[in-house]
Formats: structure tokens, sequence, C-alpha cells
């Protein structure tokens, strides 16, 4: 039976993953190897200056003492016992919608998985802060699309980024492929003081600013709709680079 690596970086007690987990094991061997603990906003980040544990918690249930770059690498490499044929990172209890997919984890691990040659997706909810996570909407959903990548091949290079709005799934407008979005913040970085009068500082929170493009992740959850966005590894601005080519500066060494 094929094999399904499944992780997140909210954890691996995460109520997201087990959702996940349950959603997809139908369709493959499935295996979970997670963050021992929260790892959110960890990005492409992996662990290079201590040693990772891995703890089995049960039947093809892994811990790892790392980040989700590293659940990934870690699982595929050393914990499973041939490579998977997906890789599905989630349910994010939030979304990751415009810039914040750079910082995420979730995506990470996605991102990890398509550089392995591993054809992957993350998929987040869309949950508004204080709401109840509807994780079973954001299941059927991640089941439908692994479902469909066991049997249709992605572009070369490409994985998926999936934003579920959070209500109920006979609710859900339809699906749309979107563009990534810019979601900036105001306010982020918070000023405070120790007892002893000493500065920190707390990177969260904020007023974000959304831009509203009719083709974009954002847009297409506030209006009820299932947000897939195709990525890619390479981060190359072919266009700038066909530019700066044609330009006369410093790297023209005819001038």
């Amino acid at each position: 039976m094929a094999i399904i690596l499944v992780t997140n970086d909210d954890g691996v007690y995460s109520p997201g993953l087990s959702a996940l987990h349950d959603a997809v094991s139908g369709l493959g061997e499935t295996y979970t190897v997670a963050p021992d603990r929260e790892r959110s906003a960890a990005a492409h980040s992996l662990t290079i200056h201590r040693p990772i544990k891995v703890h089995k918690l049960r039947e093809r249930v892994y811990s790892v003492t790392g980040t989700p770059t590293d659940c990934v690498a870690v699982g595929v490499e050393k914990i499973l016992p041939e490579p998977p044929v997906l890789i599905v990172s989630g349910i994010n209890p939030g979304p990751n919608l415009g810039d914040d997919l750079t910082y995420s984890g979730t995506v990470s691990a996605a991102l990890e998985g398509t550089i392995l040659q591993i054809p992957s997706f993350a998929v987040s909810l869309a949950v508004d802060n204080g709401a109840e996570p509807l994780f079973e909407t954001a299941a059927i959903i991640a089941q439908r699309i692994a479902a469909y990548m066991l049997k249709e091949a992605l572009p070369p290079d490409t994985l998926l980024n999936i934003n579920v709005p959070n209500i109920k799934s006979d609710e859900i407008a339809g699906t749309r492929f979107t563009r990534q979005g810019k979601r900036l913040y105001e306010g982020a970085i918070q000023e405070t003081f120790s007892p002893w009068g000493e500065k920190y500082f707390w990177i969260g929170g904020g007023t974000p600013r959304w831009e509203q493009g009719e083709d974009t992740d954002i847009a297409a959850v506030l209006r009820g709709y299932v947000s897939i966005t195709p990525l890619q590894p390479d981060l190359t601005n072919y266009k700038a680079m066909t530019l700066l080519r044609a330009s006369k500066g410093p790297w023209d060494t005819n001038t």
C-alpha cells in the first residue's frame, strides 16, 4: 500500500493533525511525523546546531524535537520504510494567506516535500480569533485533494497551499485557484518591560491590511470559497531578471 506522510507545525497532539490523519488514512498507509510541540512561524528552518530526537508514540506516529521541515526530512530519510507518495501538512487552525505563508511552518513542510520531489500540499482552516475550528470541513477538502493527487500528477516543482473557510462543508461556495495576495500588519511589534525595567519586544497581533484583488487567496476565502494557490520552490523573479539583463548597470561588463 502506498505510504502517505502527515505533518504540521502545531505539534503532534494538535486536533487539526488528528483530523487530517483520519481524513487521508483510507487512501494509503499513513504515517504521522510531527513536532513534539508547537512550531508555528518556523518557516522553512532546519535544526543544525543541536541533535534531533525522535519518539515513537504509537504505531506509525512519531514526534520530533525539531521544526516541520525537520519532520519531513527526517521522516522521509530515516523513519518511513520507503519514500511516501504524498505529503500532507496541516490542518492549521488559522489561515496561511498572502505574505503569511512565507513564515508558515505548515506551508514549509509541503515545500520541503516538493524539494524532495514528493507531491505535497498544505491545508489551513481560516479560523477567526475565538471561533470554534470546524476541522471536519477542511478534512473533507483535504481528503478530496489527496485522492486527486494520488491519481493525477501536478506540474513539476509545484505544491498547493489550500485555505478553507471556517464554515460548514455544505456552506462552501466552491473552489477558486488563486494567486498569493498581500497582507501587511500595523503595530505588530509590541514593546513591554519586565518588573525590573528591562525592555522586551513581542511580535504578534497588530492590525492587518489586506490586498483585495479579485483573484487573490484572501478574497476567495472571505467570499466563502476554498482557495488553492499553486506555489513553487523557485523564488527567481524571471521578469526582473530579463529587465536587469537588458539594463545598463554595474553588472554590465561593457560599460
